[in-house]
């Protein structure tokens, strides 16, 4: 092929993929893509603080909030920004110290946190990853210790790292029973996680959130599908390692399913456990090959390329784990409780998508 045919040949690619991200970017996070219309949260209007409401799971829970009738609160770095991406709706404020101790606040959401795959885990990434969660976490918690009205709960995020891994070929599920591992993605969940129990000093109901990976057109899932979408798809690694995800609707749906849960305890004077924890991954759970092949067939691209381990080893570190092995964990806690996935299953999940 002449260099201008391959140019050519490169263009077409480059632009079929550049329409399908476009096509996922003018869709707006809205009631065709977040929370169902007729979701509801509570019987009665609450105020809402929302930490990390401009993130990809916060913009589908703050936006879920309002068409249900709560009024928000947004703890951000950017206020103005933030105030103008949710159209003036949003009560946005830059640090905690800016409630006072007398603002009514009835849940805390708290799902802030610099992302974790990105630069390699050094010391210093380390210290920047625990102090934008245990270190924000402990801030609101202090806020809830001087508060005159305490919110009844404390949804608080973490996530299945908790687990630690799973080597290749450990067929065992993984549930909220399941220990953390001495591993530094196992232990920065479990020191958030106790950050974030320490409201239940006050009377506060904490549940955490343990999100697999969370399914939308947000998040890390257009970074995963772009060598999909690039028509160069396949396996990575072994291809055999576990993936367990969730689709970012059952995320908020999850979340008002914890709040209902919890206004019920409330309400009804028994006197739960006031520290939960709870699995947000769907019932299905895939290899990270069967993931690809399925994303590949929805999106009519080749899957045959594969991208071998040493090469990601010798560039994440002790991130690698996050991609080259996996964990096999089950909603044990959801299912139980008789929640209803919209999307049990990757494949109508990534349709939804389209």
């Amino acid at each position: 092929m002449n260099t201008a045919a391959h140019a050519a040949s490169h263009g077409v690619r480059l632009s079929g993929l550049a329409e399908v991200l476009a096509a996922m970017r003018r869709k707006r996070i809205g009631t065709e893509d977040g929370a169902a219309p007729d979701l509801s949260f509570d019987t009665q209007a609450r105020t809402v603080l929302v930490t990390g409401a401009t993130g990809f799971i916060g913009q589908h829970l703050v936006r879920a909030l309002l068409r249900d009738g709560h009024e928000v609160i947004a703890l951000s770095r950017q206020p103005e920004e933030a105030a103008r991406l949710f159209d003036g709706k949003v009560r946005c404020i830059a640090a905690m110290d800016a409630l006072p101790a007398g603002c009514r606040v009835d849940v805390v959401v708290n799902l802030a946190g610099a992302r974790i795959l990105g630069p390699r885990w050094t010391a210093a990434r380390k210290a920047a990853l625990r102090r934008s969660r245990i270190g924000l976490t402990r801030r609101l918690v202090a806020w809830i210790a001087g508060a005159r009205h305490k919110p009844f709960l404390l949804l608080n995020a973490s996530a299945i790292g908790y687990y630690g891994i799973q080597r290749i070929g450990d067929g065992s599920v993984l549930d909220e029973t399941s220990p953390p591992q001495a591993m530094f993605m196992s232990d920065l969940c479990r020191e958030w996680e106790e950050a974030a129990g320490e409201a239940a000093r006050y009377g506060v109901q904490v549940e955490c959130m343990r999100f697999g990976l969370v399914v939308g057109r947000g998040g890390a899932l257009p970074a995963m599908l772009l060598p999909i979408l690039l028509g160069l798809g396949g396996r990575l690694g072994s291809g055999r390692q576990w993936l367990s995800w969730i689709h970012v609707d059952d995320v908020v749906r999850g979340m008002a399913h914890r709040w209902r849960h919890a206004l019920a305890h409330s309400l009804d004077g028994a006197s739960p456990d006031r520290r939960g924890a709870t699995n947000f991954t769907a019932p299905e759970c895939v290899t990270q090959a069967a993931f690809s092949r399925t994303a590949a067939g929805i999106w009519r691209r080749p899957c045959f390329i594969p991208t071998p381990g040493w090469p990601v080893r010798l560039a994440l570190g002790e991130q690698a784990d996050l991609l080259l092995e996996g964990q096999r964990v089950a909603p044990r806690r959801l299912e139980g409780e008789g929640f209803v996935f919209r999307y049990p299953g990757i494949e109508e999940a990534f349709a939804s998508l389209k």
